[in-house]
């Protein structure tokens, strides 16, 4: 027996297979459920090739990139339908305005990002691929769908927390530690922290948690959310110290890795 509800992350997909189920057993209902669902698919496919068509104008994203943010905000789509967009949205949003922010300053300092912060396909997957692939499994495993949402949500929240404590933290951060001996550092480098920049990341982190929450009603979930992208925020920042200083891993490997203990976190806290 199949629920007549789907809480606040129900996707087009489960939807429909809620409703077919439920349904009457006439065929032409079943069309039309399946008619509406690829309807709904293309109306969203279309806006999102259109948002990436402006941050292409915008010059946000490169060519290869707004690609590759099309093929991870869909996949998202499918498997956590519209509260995974507003959490990819929410995520793109802060990035983006954290990387323009004083940028004049930043580019006087040496610390600005290459091309005026516009970013790579492989910057986006870095950020965005953990998500897309726990957006698949939510796809193919709907009924597992709470707590991969979670994990979605916390592996953002990392994504968020890296990038505004850097990109923030460089900007408004007083003394630099190096993460690892905790002894002062050179802003900037990897694995180089501030006080300053460990809260803005909180803060990213409360912002994607609270988009969550908005979404689903679950508040119980905004500390785990928190939590987890903290986590790997600091995850990362060892990474950067170690292996990335060391020219064993790039920093896109580093950012992908940071996105994956802020997922694995989430999913610890979910069994607490």
């Amino acid at each position: 027996m199949v629920s007549n509800t789907c809480g606040g992350a129900c996707t087009p997909l489960r939807k429909l297979r809620r409703d077919i189920v439920n349904a009457s057993p006439k065929p032409a209902g079943k069309n039309l459920n399946l008619v509406a669902y690829m309807r709904e698919n293309g109306v969203v496919f279309i806006l999102l090739c259109a948002a990436a068509g402006i941050t292409i104008v915008l010059k946000k994203l490169d060519a290869k990139a707004a690609i590759a943010a099309i093929i991870i905000g869909f996949a998202t789509w499918l498997g956590t339908g519209y509260t995974g967009i507003a959490l990819l949205a929410a995520f793109f949003i802060i990035a983006m305005l954290a990387t323009s922010w004083k940028m004049r300053t930043k580019q006087q300092a040496g610390l600005a990002e290459h091309h005026r912060g516009q970013r790579t396909a492989a910057q986006v997957i870095a950020n965005g691929g953990v998500a897309a692939i726990l957006s698949l499994l939510s796809f193919a495993f709907w009924q597992h769908q709470p707590l991969l949402l979670l994990m979605i949500a916390s592996s953002l929240s990392s994504a968020t927390a890296d990038t505004v404590s850097s990109e923030l933290g460089n900007v408004y951060g007083r003394k630099f530690y190096n993460i690892t001996s905790f002894k002062k550092d050179i802003r900037g480098l990897n694995g180089v922290i501030s006080f300053e920049g460990t809260m803005i990341g909180m803060a990213g982190s409360s912002l994607i948690a609270l988009v969550y929450t908005v979404q689903t009603g679950l508040a119980i979930h905004w500390l785990w959310i928190v939590i987890a992208g903290t986590t790997g925020n600091l995850t990362d920042s060892v990474l950067g110290a170690t292996l990335e200083r060391r020219h064993i891993i790039s920093n896109d490997v580093v950012n992908f890795l940071n996105t994956l203990t802020g997922a694995l976190a989430g999913l610890m806290l979910y069994y607490l």
